[in-house]
């Protein structure tokens, strides 16, 4: 668990909501995260997670409601505008170039406005720099340098390494918050007990974070604070240990197959 967090708002939602006709997706939800955090989302399906975080993103306009990061309104800017501010996703439907080679698809982001402003990489229009650094990442959340796996193409690739190539895309933009989407799912234990030691490294480096995620227990090793949603509004918000002990949670959770 982080000690970096702080009392810094870093990142504002404040009665949001999203409708899609009559469905009330997200309803009313507030949140502040604080530099440092690494705050938890957890529900079950159909609570509305995954449209919270895609309104943070930019991906949807909310129906009201407003997002600030940093003190200012980012409500319904396109995703790349916000992107360029520093707040990166990961996605639970991983979308990587699987067409190209593994480090190539970190060289993309790393080519972009904010890369080369906020990480200095300059390279003028040569790749040979940003290459090096896109393999450099990729060593840092567990690629073997020596091996081939950073040159083999994406597609090729089991989930676990696709899971860690998600992120190095997200490190590549040098973001100050960035929100995983589900990034255990689909993991075996092995798999999961080894990101987590990365993503408690990558918060002791100073991003904050936000983490949807059904694997409780492990969710539970890193994150500070817990946000539950139930049918697209807010059950309770605290420490990991309150929330799961809270009646709403635990009935919203019953008959599923999440271990506490």
């Amino acid at each position: 668990m982080s000690t970096h967090h702080t009392k810094e708002p870093i990142l504002e939602i404040r009665s949001l909501s999203k409708h899609f006709g009559g469905v009330k997706a997200v309803d009313d939800v507030s949140l502040t995260v604080n530099r440092g955090d690494v705050v938890g989302i957890i529900g079950p399906n159909g609570s509305g997670k995954t449209t919270l975080i895609n309104c943070i993103t930019g991906f949807l306009k909310p129906t009201k409601g407003t997002v600030s990061f940093h003190g200012k309104d980012i409500t319904g800017k396109k995703p790349h505008k916000i992107a360029d501010m520093g707040i990166n996703r990961t996605f639970q439907i991983m979308r990587p170039y699987f067409s190209m080679p593994a480090y190539k698809n970190l060289v993309i982001p790393l080519s972009s406005p904010r890369a080369k402003r906020v990480g200095g990489w300059r390279g003028g229009g040569k790749h040979g720099d940003r290459d090096t650094v896109a393999v450099d990442i990729l060593e840092e959340l567990g690629f073997e340098r020596d091996s081939r796996v950073p040159y083999k193409m994406a597609g090729t690739l089991p989930t676990g390494y696709l899971k860690r190539l998600e992120l190095g895309r997200c490190l590549a933009l040098r973001p100050e918050l960035i929100i995983c989407d589900e990034v255990f799912s689909g993991l075996s234990a092995s798999e999961i007990s080894s990101l987590v030691p990365l993503i408690e490294k990558l918060n002791g480096q100073g991003i904050t974070m936000i983490m949807i995620e059904h694997r409780l227990a492990e969710l539970f090793r890193v994150a500070n604070r817990v946000m539950a949603l139930s049918y697209g509004e807010k059950v309770t918000e605290g420490e990991p240990d309150e929330v799961i002990n809270h009646p709403k949670v635990r009935e919203a959770y019953l008959g599923s197959e999440e271990d506490f």
